[in-house]
């Protein structure tokens, strides 16, 4: 395939692996460049019905509960991201020849000759607060931007669009670095790695590898993680334009060519005139919210890659004052009785869930759900100090009682055995009993939500009726 101009397009045969929120306009955006598009999707549910009805109106094929088998004469597959690259469908690709791009490639090759640059984000934790970070600093220095990617505006509407962007932020996750193979960022981010998604990628070093394909071709700066060995691994083995440098952000004292905490003060030691010697402020610790430690190392991140663009330290400031976080993430819903309530659901794995503890000295801690194969021995061990007691709910709640039996054998533990939506409620409460003046009751369960929940957000919004009830 050609470098996407709309006569590379005319009369192909693409292939859409997956309907649903990449799928549904990649398929629309193909056939609109003349390509023949055939769409396989594995379900055959009411809502793949409804979508596959409105891509046939306009004369898309569209095969529902056959995701496996390669159409004849396909010459690209373009795929969700989610979909697994063990797949048969991916398998008789290759054997055939077939390339396979995922929605981020297929944005990438259909970028216009002005096309704006993109400045990128991964990690396991903090992508989607990072690029918001990042946006409302580009923002606040006068650039034209979105938040892109893995989130908000779709990257297939923000380069065909009729607003031309000055920059994207743009998140990106690791199921789409991985099926992403020409992209290349102006600059990037990996924030940290830890084990998630391993059963897609098959061992950490796939995913690590994965991961790292955010650095290749980078032409400014690649951005790691200091206190994560792991992200400097990735930026010494990318192959990157001459010239692009590796710039670390930490919450001690910066180096030269980092980022970091002075006093109180975030400065940048990366992008001055002589930075052996001199360093500049950007922002107070006090202009982020919240200033939780990894929500700081966010925003150090997100202010090196507007650095890397050329942005002023002023509107580093002025983007941080500016941005609230999403919801269920370190939320403070209210103090009750010297109390604070924190809700982070969002806090789906051990690693955001040691971030999220690493915030607050005395905690009462609401954790479990689904664990997704994890382990929380390290967990426990490691915040054990600050745990004043734990109350678990959820299908594998017995996973971390008996990580707190072998690590934290002196905090009382209340053991909910219940799944229905009033174990919430049962929780506060036992929490607010546990809980002495001056602590932290914490909602981060280390767990997805789905045996209990609709999602994280409907976990977090019944923690916060619950805490609502105590105040009354």
């Amino acid at each position: 395939m050609g470098s996407g101009q709309v006569t590379d397009w005319q009369g192909k045969n693409v292939t859409v692996a997956g309907l649903g929120v990449s799928g549904v306009p990649a398929a629309r955006v193909l056939h609109g460049l003349g390509a023949h598009v055939t769409v396989v999707n594995d379900g055959d549910d009411e809502r793949a019905r409804t979508q596959a009805a409105e891509l046939e109106a306009l004369g898309v094929t569209v095969r529902l509960g056959d995701g496996d088998t390669l159409p004849e004469g396909t010459e690209l597959i373009v795929t969700a991201p989610g979909w697994r690259p063990d797949k048969p469908l991916f398998r008789a690709a290759g054997q055939a020849g077939v390339p396979v791009w995922g929605d981020v490639e297929l944005a990438w090759r259909l970028r216009g000759p002005d096309a704006a640059p993109w400045l990128a984000v991964t990690g396991t934790n903090g992508k989607t607060t990072t690029v918001q970070m990042l946006a409302s600093i580009l923002k606040a220095a006068g650039l034209r931007t979105a938040a892109v990617g893995n989130i908000g505006v779709s990257l297939l509407d923000a380069v065909l669009g009729d607003e031309p962007y000055d920059v994207l932020a743009v998140e990106l996750s690791s199921y789409q670095l991985h099926w992403a193979p020409s992209l290349r960022a102006h600059s990037a981010a990996v924030l940290n790695l830890a084990p998630d998604h391993l059963d897609w990628h098959g061992s950490m070093e796939a995913y690590a590898a994965d991961k790292g394909r955010v650095y290749e071709g980078n032409r400014v700066a690649c951005v790691y993680n200091t206190a994560d060995k792991a992200t400097e691994d990735l930026v010494r083995e990318a192959d990157v334009e001459e010239g692009c440098r590796a710039v670390g952000f930490t919450l001690g004292t910066p180096g030269p060519s980092q980022l970091g905490v002075v006093d109180g003060i975030l400065v940048d030691r990366a992008f001055v005139e002589n930075r052996q010697k001199n360093a500049q402020e950007l922002a107070e610790v006090s202009d982020v919210h919240p200033p939780a430690p990894h929500n700081i190392a966010n925003a150090l991140a997100a202010a090196a890659l507007a650095r890397a663009f050329g942005v002023p330290a002023q509107a580093v400031r002025d983007g941080l004052r500016a941005f609230t976080p999403d919801a269920h993430r370190i939320a403070h819903v209210a103090d009750v009785d010297g109390v604070a309530y924190i809700d982070d659901s969002k806090a789906t794995n051990t690693h955001a869930t040691q971030a999220s503890l690493a915030a607050y000295e005395s905690i009462v801690w609401i954790a479990g759900g689904l664990a997704k194969g994890a382990t929380f021995d390290e967990l426990v061990a490691n915040s054990a100090k600050r745990l004043r007691g734990a109350v678990l709910i959820g299908a594998d709640r017995a996973l971390i009682r008996e990580a707190l039996a072998r690590h934290a054998p002196e905090v009382p533990v209340v053991d909910l055995d219940r799944t229905d939506t009033g174990a919430m409620l049962q929780a506060v409460q036992e929490a607010r009993r546990l809980a002495r003046p001056g602590d932290t009751v914490l909602l981060a369960p280390a767990c997805a939500s789905m045996d209990m929940f609709a999602n994280y957000n409907r976990r977090g919004e019944a923690f916060a009726e619950a805490v609502s009830g105590l105040g009354a």
